[in-house]
Parts: structure tokens; sequence; C-alpha cells
């Protein structure tokens, strides 16, 4: 083909493209004219033979000849057609040539390739675009960094090397810490531009062959290879120091930053991703818990493990007895301070086991928060609450709720919707909501306490003293009953330091106006304090423990109640 026209061979060059022929026989390959403008690193002489020009080619060096030898097609007198993709470059020193190949080949006397008629043409631009989107289904566009699907592979990838292998290696999460502080003081470029600096300086302390993904948005895994429990306390303490030492510099200024680090060594602890990420994320947790700018080392724990058999057992009983109605309440007077005379019962949540026995509230409520089912419990018992208001006139109840419910917008539909088809209930209902949450967000709690008093209920603040809530925060809320947490009430006949706290509480409860309700009453001595000092009702094992039983419905329910004092 070197008699093409020259005009020809001319825009085959401006297009970056060259043709030829390729005699398979003598193994020849003649080109168009310009072909140093298409290779311009490349010796003419390289290119000239069918075996040269292999030499030049990545990744592998036979595609020309194997895209031939492969096809199955048959040559009938119009050739057949190819194409393929590769690399060629001169040397290790100059940048690879993206090509792409296309032609036909024509067969021989025996059916076998011969000769080709190909065009080739420089595709670096696309494989460029290519490279980019592959990089980016594989990395984390602020750091570059692996991102969390790809570094979860190289961990799985990691497990499995070392179970075949018989190594170990250390998985490491590491937490920025107080990163939503940065956000709310800069702004979250700012806060990107602190997580893409901890990364670089993660990045350059790590070793050859460990890696390193961002896991979430303010954490990073580390998988670090070979690594001994002793060589992990070196090197978490080496990626601390980084990040600590020099503040962030960003276009807002300065910014100091520490990590906290979690840790397990892997796999002796860990026989799979979900396990190892598990168990960095719960010592990560356990390491901001104890202090910011810690690390702390995956280790089995006994207690903890059957803690979690029970929350476990505890999960399906809770959802079980949901779903067969197995859960149901018990009722814990409340009375009068002076009379003794009943003023309302605590209703108190119960769950009947299979066996018979009770589960109480300390076994249902704690796991059923951390589980995320406190808000069905809750939704139960309200119904349970209202049914008995319903059904007993002349009672007054008081249920406690879990925070989380106090913000739950289904909750507020099923007690509207349940007021209204029990008219005269909500008069008689008392709502308890904890003092922790009564300090979260006093905006949010006093909406939520507005509503309910719009239904005529009353709002009592349970287990006061334990948190901070100051008693402008009392007013502000409108709350009408403070329960004053009995672990200062129990020991106020023993303990001068509860008889003046108490003391107090009642006082400025009486002065703004709020009932006062004293919790875990133990004996006739405390019951006598607190009605001389103004204690509006008291509660606890003097008068009585949460019963099943319903008072209310026995004629000699006001026998039951101890005399006062």
């Amino acid at each position: 083909m070197t008699s093409a026209p020259p005009q020809a061979s001319a825009i085959l060059a401006c297009l970056g493209q060259a043709a030829f022929v390729w005699d398979i026989a003598s193994d020849e390959i003649a080109w168009t004219d310009h072909l140093a403008s298409v290779f311009p690193d490349i010796p003419v002489g390289s290119l000239s033979t069918g075996g040269e020009f292999a030499k030049l080619i990545e990744p592998v060096r036979s595609i020309r000849t194997e895209a031939l030898k492969s096809s199955s097609a048959v040559d009938r007198g119009d050739g057949v057609s190819y194409r393929i993709e590769y690399g060629v470059r001169a040397s290790t020193s100059h940048p690879v040539l993206w090509i792409e190949e296309s032609g036909c080949w024509f067969a021989g006397a025996d059916g076998k390739p011969a000769r080709v008629h190909g065009i080739v043409r420089i595709d670096n631009e696309r494989h460029a675009r290519e490279e980019q989107l592959l990089k980016l289904s594989r990395h984390d566009p602020l750091t570059g960094e692996l991102n969390r699907t790809h570094l979860i592979a190289s961990l799985a990838e990691s497990i499995e090397e070392a179970m075949r292998f018989r190594s170990s290696f250390a998985f490491m999460l590491i937490g920025i810490d107080h990163l939503a502080r940065v956000n709310d003081a800069f702004g979250f470029d700012i806060a990107d531009q602190v997580i893409s600096d901890v990364a670089k300086r993660i990045r350059a302390r790590l070793r050859g062959g460990d890696v390193l993904g961002r896991f979430s948005g303010n954490k990073f895994g580390l998988v670090l290879k070979n690594c001994t429990v002793d060589d992990m306390n070196v090197a978490a303490e080496r990626f601390l120091t980084g990040i600590r030492d020099d503040v962030v510099p960003t276009k807002s200024g300065p910014v100091s930053v520490t990590a906290s680090i979690g840790a397990v060594s892997v796999p002796r602890y860990a026989r799979n991703a979900d396990e190892a990420i598990n168990r960095a994320q719960e010592t990560l947790d356990m390491a901001k818990r104890r202090r910011a700018g810690s690390f702390l080392v995956w280790r089995p724990n006994v207690e903890r493990d059957a803690q979690r058999r029970v929350n476990i057992r505890v999960t399906d009983e809770i959802v079980t007895a949901l779903n067969e109605r197995r859960i149901v309440m018990a009722f814990e007077p409340v009375v009068d301070a002076r009379s003794r005379e009943p003023a309302f019962h605590e209703c108190l949540v119960r769950m009947q086991q299979d066996d018979g026995q009770f589960l109480l509230a300390p076994d249902i409520v704690p796991v059923a928060e951390k589980l995320g089912l406190i808000r069905l419990v809750d939704h139960r018992v309200l119904e349970l609450v209202v049914a008995e208001l319903a059904s007993a006139p002349g009672v007054q109840l008081s249920l406690n709720i879990s925070p989380d419910t106090t913000m739950d917008p289904d909750w507020w539909s099923s007690i509207e919707s349940l007021m209204r088809a029990h008219p005269g209930v909500a008069e008689r209902l008392i709502v308890e909501i904890t003092e922790t949450v009564a300090i979260q967000d006093i905006d949010d709690v006093r909406g939520f306490v507005t509503r309910l008093k719009n239904f005529g209920s009353k709002i009592a603040i349970d287990d006061f003293g334990a948190g901070y809530t100051s008693f402008r925060n009392l007013r502000k809320l409108g709350v009408d009953i403070v329960k004053i947490d009995g672990a200062f009430v129990q020991n106020i006949a023993r303990s001068a330091d509860d008889r003046a706290f108490v003391q107090t509480l009642i006082d400025l409860a009486r002065r703004l106006g709020i009932k006062t309700v004293a919790e875990w009453v133990q004996d006739e001595e405390s019951a006598s304090m607190l009605r001389d000092w103004g204690c509006d009702y008291i509660q606890g094992r003097l008068i009585g423990l949460a019963s099943s039983d319903r008072p209310w419905q026995s004629q000699d329910a006001a026998a039951v109640l101890p005399a006062a004092g």
C-alpha cells in the first residue's frame, strides 16, 4: 500500500490513523506514508514486521495473531472483519499509545489467514475516559482512596489470603473526632478539606502493600498486612500523632483535628469481612466514648457476648409478644402524702413469657430502645392505657414514653385518634417523660408538652434530679408534676445531703406551682419527712409495688393501702 495516494495518507495522518497490509507468510507490514506522525516515538523498523511490532504491544504481545487464529469465520472471498485494542510503546520510559485496530483478513489456499488489510488509530482520549470512569467506580472522589465497596472487597480478599497462608493482619477504622462541629462552625466545604487532608496524612504513614479506603463520611478503613498486636499499637500511635500534631490548613484558617481508632486482629478474631467491620466499629465507638484521640483493640468479652445473646433472645420475645398480644400492664399506686388516698397509678410494661413468667420493664425497655423496638412497645402501651381509662371512668393513669417516641408522628396520630374515639380519657392521662428528654431540645419538648396539654392531659418529668434540668426550664415547659428520682429519696432518713437536696426540690417546685411525687419511698420515717416538707404524692415499697391487679375494681381497694403514720 506504499503506492496509496498521498492525499489519502495525509488525511489518515491528520486523523491519527495509518493503513497497512500485512503479509502473514513473510510477516512483512507495508504502511501508508506519514507513519512517523502516528507513532512519533517508535522507529519505523520496529513496525516493519508482525514479529517486531508484537514486541511493542501491551498487555498481550500475541493479541494480533490470536485475533486472526481464534476466528471461526470462513473467508468467502470478501474477507473476514476483526477489531482489537491494545497499547504500544518503544520502552518502559515512554508513555503508552492506545491503539484501536480494525480490518479484514483474507484466506490463503488452505483457508487460513494469509493477508490482512487494516487501519490503526490512536485512541488515547477514549482510553483515558474509560480509565477515569474505572477509577471513579473504585475510588472515593474526595480523597482518591478506595471507596467503601472496594475497601470491603479488598478486606474480604485479605481474609481469604490470610486463612490460606496462615498469616494475620489488622483491620482498623479511623474516625475523625467531632467532624460535625467543623461542619457547624465552618461549613461542609471546610469539613471536606479536613477529610482530604487526614486521608493524605494516613496515606503518608502506610507501608507498601497496606490498603486504605474511605469507609464512610468521617471514617477510613485500613488493612495492615502482617501486623501483630504490638505492631498495631505502634501503627495506631503513628497515625494518631500524624493527624493530631499539625493543624489542617483550610481557606477559613487552621483547624485542629484528632481521630480515634478501633482495630481487630484478623482472622484470629474475625473470620469474614462483616465480622471484622462490626468489631472494628464497636471498638472505635468504645474508644470515642472513652476519650477523643484514643485507640482500642477488640478483645473477647464473655459478659458482652452473654448480654448480646440475651438481647437477641429478648428481641425475638418482644416481637413475638407484640404479635401475640402478650404485652400487658402492671399498676403501681401513687398516693396523697397526707391522706394516703390513691391519686393515680403508674402503668408499667410487663411481657408474659411462654412459661407464664413475666419480664419486667427494666428487662424490656433498655433492649427495646437499643434495638429500635421501643416505638412498637410504646404504641401498644398507649392502646392498653387508653382502653383501661375508657373502661374505668374514675381512674387516673400515667404512662412512660421513651425519648424517640416524643417525636414520633405515628404515635401522635395514634393518640389523636384514640382521644377522639374515647372522649373524657385525655383529662385522666398523665404522660411521663424523663429528665434526659426534657433537656435534649427545649423547644421541641415544649411543643410536645403543649400538644398534650391541648388534649387536656398532664405532663410529668420522671427521675427528676438525675440530670441537669433547671427549674427555669420546668417553668418554660409548663409541666404539671415532677417525680423526684428515687435514688435521692430512698436514703433521706439516713443522709443529710439527700434530705437537703430533696427538701430543696420540693420547696422550689411548690413555689412554681408544680406538684411533686417522691419515688422509692421505703419507710414511714421517710414518708413523714416528705409529708412535712410539703411533698404532694409518694410512691414506692411502703405504698405498694406494681401489680397486674386493678385495685379500682375492688370495693376494698382502700384497705390494702397502709394508714398514714
